[in-house]
Formats: structure tokens, sequence, C-alpha cells
């Protein structure tokens, strides 16, 4: 699979004698092209300041600003055990690509930490949240491909995709992917199937089920967890024929992604780090610390 026309960015993303190099993944075609792109997208005089693997959530902090990413166990041994503050921001991304969780956590951080940032949000043509009280994701005013607009409420485009998609995918066959807070709600108004790598309610599936579900489906909702644990690129082969919509604060706001099938990309920047370094650190809320942003196919 060859997403993009650009066979150069993935030589510049395997940072040849870097600090950080991951043998095997400096290819310009299949799935590792996903990773290389987007790597490859960060200047090389950007450093990073600060960082922070926690419990729940994780943030990478760098010249150019903050970015967020849910903290995932698990996996492989790890390929870096060096200082990561006073690196380049692009090496510390390659750690994305690494089969051990925690440092694939730091690097989706390290990615949201250049592409999450409003003003790129806002050139791609996505929405930024400006304050409404509904928790969730905020959609772009512009209509899915084939598909009628959003619902609206209170003279507002909904902020949450789950809802606001509710009238498209009504009656229609639906995963998602990661058991999200309310999902259960969805089962009363379409043929719903929850994939979980560990199931924990008898509305989830194990997640092995992909291979048999995701070509007949047809809406997909995806957590941003997908790009830390490598998932995403097969996921959406299996989805092609269904509106993907990629979910959650690991999500990278980047216009790449709809060559990959993806149709809406939903997360959050970082408005106050301060406050995020605060939550993750003490493992609390972080309150207003994020704002939400979509980013939709047509738009990027």
């Amino acid at each position: 699979m060859d997403r993009c026309e650009t066979k150069e960015c993935c030589g510049k993303a395997a940072l040849q004698g870097g600090p950080i190099t991951l043998p095997g993944t400096d290819g310009h075609t299949g799935p590792w092209k996903l990773y290389n792109h987007l790597i490859a997208g960060i200047p090389a005089d950007i450093l990073v300041t600060d960082c922070c693997l926690g419990t729940h959530w994780s943030y990478v902090e760098a010249e150019c600003g903050m970015g967020v990413s849910y903290t995932l166990t698990g996996g492989g041994r790890p390929a870096y055990s060096g200082v990561l503050s006073g690196l380049p921001l692009s090496a510390v991304a390659e750690l994305s690509k690494s089969w051990n969780f925690r440092e694939a956590t730091l690097g989706v951080a390290a990615l949201n930490a250049w592409y999450s940032q409003e003003e790129k949000v806002l050139a791609l043509g996505g929405r930024i949240d400006e304050g409404s009280k509904q928790e969730g994701i905020a959609l772009p005013g512009a209509e899915l491909p084939g598909s009628k607009k959003p619902s609206l409420l209170d003279s507002e485009r909904v902020i949450d995709p789950f809802v606001g998609l509710r009238d498209e995918y009504t009656g229609k066959k639906v995963t998602v992917i990661g058991h999200f807070p309310g999902v259960e709600a969805m089962s009363e108004i379409c043929e719903l199937t929850v994939l979980e790598r560990n199931p924990r309610s008898a509305l989830d599936t194990p997640d092995p089920a992909c291979e048999y579900l995701l070509p007949s489906q047809d809406f997909v909702f995806l957590t941003g967890v997908t790009l830390i644990n490598k998932t995403l690129p097969r996921l959406l082969d299996l989805a092609k024929d269904a509106i993907c919509v990629l979910v959650g604060p690991s999500v990278i706001p980047s216009g790449f992604l709809f060559k990959w099938g993806v149709d809406l990309l939903a997360g959050r920047v970082v408005l106050d780090p301060e406050r995020i370094k605060l939550g993750v650190k003490q493992g609390i809320g972080f309150g207003g610390a994020l704002r939400m942003f979509a980013l939709e196919k047509d738009c990027a």
C-alpha cells in the first residue's frame, strides 16, 4: 500500500544515526508509511522540553507546544532507555513505532505536540470548540461525504460525534472499537458491536472479531489508541467501505490520515499545559485544559 506520492518523506523520518532508531520501520510503503510520513512532518530543530508517562494519560511538551496521549501499557521490550527531554521532537516521535506501548504512548504524544495546535487545525479547515458545556468532540459544519448534515442541538452542532452523527447511523451496522463511556445507549438505535481487547461487559466482543465484522459495517468509530498499538492501518483496510471516525485525545489532526480511509478526526488540543502537567502527575482530571477539535475529510 502506498498512500502518498512523496517517497522521500520516510527517508527523512528514519533518523540515521539518531538517538532513537527502530530497525525495519523506515519504508515508504506498507503500514509504517503512516507513521513515517507523520514523523517526517516535524522540523528537525524543535526540541522536547518536558514529558511524563502517567498512569492514565501522558504528555510531551516541546518548543512548539504540548501533546497528550492515552497511556497504554504492555507490548515488547523498550527500544530506548535514555532521557527524552532535550532530544529533537522528531526523534521522540520515532517512538510511536515502538512495540513497547509505553514508549509508543510518548511517541504519539510527541506527534500531537506538533500537529495538535489550534492554528494548524484551523488552517486545515477544522473546527475548534469554543467552550461548549457538553462533553465530547466538536463536529465541523460541513457534511460527511454521502450523508446529510449532523443533527443540531440548541442551534449548534452537537459536540459528541457519537451523538452528532446519530441520525446517520440509526438503523445501520455500527462498530465501536474501544468501550467509550455511554456507548451502551447506541445499541438502542443501531446494530451495534463494541470491540475490546479486554471485554468487560455483555456488549463487548473480543477485538480479533474485527476480521469478520468490519468489512460489512456502515460506520466504524475507532479509538485513537489504535495509533499506539499499531492496529489502525489494518482496521482501516478492513473498514474501507464504512464511514470511519477516529475519536479521542490521542488522535493526531493530520490530513494524511484521510488517505488511509478516515472520514472524520475528532480529538483535543491543549489549552492549559500547566493543568495538563498537574492532571497527569497527580492522576486528576484535566478540567478545561483540553479544547475539542474536529477535522473532516473534505476540509483538509
